[in-house]
């Protein structure tokens, strides 16, 4: 008999155990660390830091850097919506009308992860230039005015925001829409149904999970991102991701960074807790 004939409950914590001692090592240890980090002062004349439960950090935090916050929020908020808009007609489209093409059409969806995000964002930096092809037209067609920009604005932010993070909600959703029985759809509109109310009684319901799952995926590194509004904004729309990275990497200001970065984790978990509750995933999951 081989060792795991002879210990069969033993097995299960075999199986589990790579995995969590990688989340150990690489997850719990370095959360730890951080939040360790987040309760220290800094000694301003040698730059040394000292344990002293600093539970103010996290007031402090909030107090100086809330603007920041509530705009991450907004910005990763205001980019799920438009991702979703733009990605459910489009995963609808690819799921049932795409044929043979649909591979091909995916990969257009995938193939600007083939290109680092950095090149990306700074893509669009040349595309939304003040004298670019993009604000040219616009201002020939007077929807910007010659003194605006696109370019250094909110706009410009939640643009770059929202391309970047477009195929993590169009590929759940494809997923989802592919699995849909078209049966099902035609039963509807047998029994009289209209292809609004077959689609809002039918497909939107089985499409959720993909929803809930794409919005999820874009939301939460969103939220956490700062090389959009770096590249593409000006301080005026900075986010609690160059705050963290400020604090981080041109300050050294650790304390003020690590407890930044638990209330950015907190809140987007107390937000997803609150979402997940709101849609029901265990309903969705099931």
């Amino acid at each position: 008999m081989t060792f795991l004939h002879r210990h069969r409950r033993l097995t299960p914590y075999l199986l589990l155990g790579p995995g969590l001692a990688w989340l150990t090592l690489f997850f719990l240890a370095p959360l730890g660390f951080l939040g360790h980090q987040s309760l220290e002062t800094q000694n301003p004349l040698d730059l040394t830091y000292t344990f002293k439960w600093a539970w103010h950090n996290y007031g402090d935090a909030i107090t100086n850097y809330h603007t920041q916050l509530i705009r991450s929020f907004e910005y990763a908020g205001l980019a799920t919506v438009f991702a979703l808009g733009i990605s459910y007609p489009l995963a609808y489209w690819i799921a049932f009308r795409g044929g043979r093409w649909k591979n091909a059409l995916l990969l257009c969806i995938v193939g600007p992860f083939f290109v680092t995000y950095l090149i990306r964002t700074l893509a669009w930096e040349t595309i939304l230039a003040d004298n670019g092809f993009v604000a040219d037209r616009l201002r020939d067609l007077h929807l910007l005015g010659a003194n605006d920009r696109l370019l250094a604005t909110t706009t410009a932010v939640v643009a770059g925001i929202t391309y970047n993070f477009l195929p993590f909600m169009a590929l759940p959703l494809y997923v989802s829409l592919e699995q849909v029985d078209q049966r099902l759809v035609s039963a509807a509109q047998d029994l009289y149904a209209n292809r609004a109310w077959a689609f809002l009684r039918i497909t939107l319901p089985l499409s959720l999970p993909g929803i809930f799952a794409g919005t999820l995926l874009t939301f939460i590194p969103a939220a956490g991102d700062f090389i959009n509004a770096q590249l593409l904004g000006t301080p005026n729309q900075a986010m609690i991701g160059n705050v963290i990275q400020s604090k981080f990497l041109e300050l050294t200001d650790y304390p003020a960074a690590a407890a930044l970065s638990f209330i950015l984790m907190i809140t987007i978990l107390v937000l997803v807790g609150i979402y997940a509750r709101a849609l029901g995933t265990e309903r969705l999951t099931g």
